[in-house]
């Protein structure tokens, strides 16, 4: 039996807030071989990130890859930590900032506006509290996740409905699904390369590159793929690019089993070795800057170009703090929140309710 947790102190006729929880995939707490064995234990004891036989994989995990991935990983984190921290934390911060920022100007001031991770901290379990201890009883998950895979804003479901189940007064819950295709959000992506571009000048080609998941899953159902495919459609349409001049490929293959493809990795090599003269990548699945965006790409992608043969290499840095990418997150959950709103207690009717809750016999 699920034990539940203790409910927050409840005052009769108080007016309930809408809380909002933006939630990403998860760091590590420091560049560290201990920090990372943690957050890989529980990273990838996850079923939905690693669909392997839970027995078979327990031994693989436990036996292997905890006593040699840690320090590997741990020197890969060390070359992209800022001074603030993981680049991937401090970029969710901020944007979580910047939306709460927004959006007080556009809603009522109940809206309480929060981010956890799905691996590490803060974690879910501890935002979901602290955001009933404030009062919310109606909370938006929204998954920093644009395109939709069973491994990332499955997990966050997941993550979120585990949690409800211990709870005696769960709170109303909506959440969103993807925004791979949502308009504001391509108008960000492509805002963003253009800036880039104004700067920098345009290269030859533009990789287009995704995190990468096992091809079963395709097989399976899982919508990623064609989502990825729509969304690197879109921004190579709004950027006016010919066929020839991008490519959409997935990066981050882990193990034996065959991926989504084409590989980036391979592409970035065969461009270098057809020796093209400037090659640029984005990131578009990837909403903040994080060790696949800025070691994986902007340290091991160059290195694969350069090495193979080609030019110039240029990492486009992801949405971070992009006004209009926060423009269209704000859209995204004015648009969720429809209807909640309206449907809320005026200050002088709770007072009401709590006189008459108190006439009854209430406490509080």
């Amino acid at each position: 039996m699920t034990r539940m947790l203790p409910e927050p102190a409840y005052r009769h006729g108080s007016v309930g807030k809408t809380g909002v929880l933006m939630i990403n995939l998860g760091t590590p707490d420091a560049p560290t071989a201990k920090a990372l064995r943690a957050y890989l234990k529980q990273f990838l004891s996850e079923p939905r990130i690693v669909e392997f036989p839970r027995w078979l994989w327990w031994f693989i995990l436990n036996g292997i890859i905890l006593n040699v991935r840690p320090a590997k990983s741990a020197k890969k984190y060390e070359q992209i930590w800022t001074s603030e921290g993981s680049p991937l934390r401090v970029h969710t911060a901020r944007q979580t900032a910047l939306v709460a920022a927004l959006l007080e100007q556009q809603a009522d001031s109940s809206l309480v506006v929060e981010y956890a991770m799905i691996i590490g901290n803060p974690s879910i379990a501890e935002k979901l509290q602290q955001m009933k201890v404030q009062g919310c009883d109606r909370i938006l998950v929204l998954p920093l996740f644009p395109q939709y895979a069973a491994s990332s804003t499955g997990c966050v479901l997941d993550g979120v409905f585990s949690e409800l189940k211990k709870m005696r007064n769960i709170p109303d819950i909506r959440t969103v699904r993807h925004y791979h295709d949502d308009p504001g959000y391509i108008a960000a992506l492509a805002q963003n390369v253009r800036d880039y571009w104004e700067k920098h000048g345009q290269p030859d080609k533009l990789i287009i590159s995704f995190h990468g998941v096992p091809r079963k899953t395709l097989e399976m159902g899982d919508p990623y793929h064609c989502e990825c495919q729509k969304t690197g459609r879109l921004l190579a349409e709004a950027l006016e690019l010919a066929d020839d001049r991008y490519q959409i490929c997935f990066q981050s293959r882990f193990g034996f089993a065959q991926w989504l493809g084409p590989y980036t990795a391979e592409i970035l090599a065969e461009l270098g070795k057809q020796k093209t003269g400037r090659v640029d990548v984005v990131c578009p699945g990837f909403v903040s800057d994080c060790l696949e965006t800025l070691e994986e790409i902007a340290l091991e992608g160059k290195a694969i170009f350069t090495e193979a043969g080609g030019g110039e290499f240029h990492y486009i840095p992801s949405l971070n703090e992009h006004p209009l990418w926060i423009e269209a997150i704000g859209n995204i959950i004015q648009t969720h929140l429809t209807g909640w709103a309206d449907r809320r207690l005026s200050e002088e009717a709770a007072e009401r309710s709590r006189k008459r809750a108190l006439a009854l016999g209430a406490r509080e």
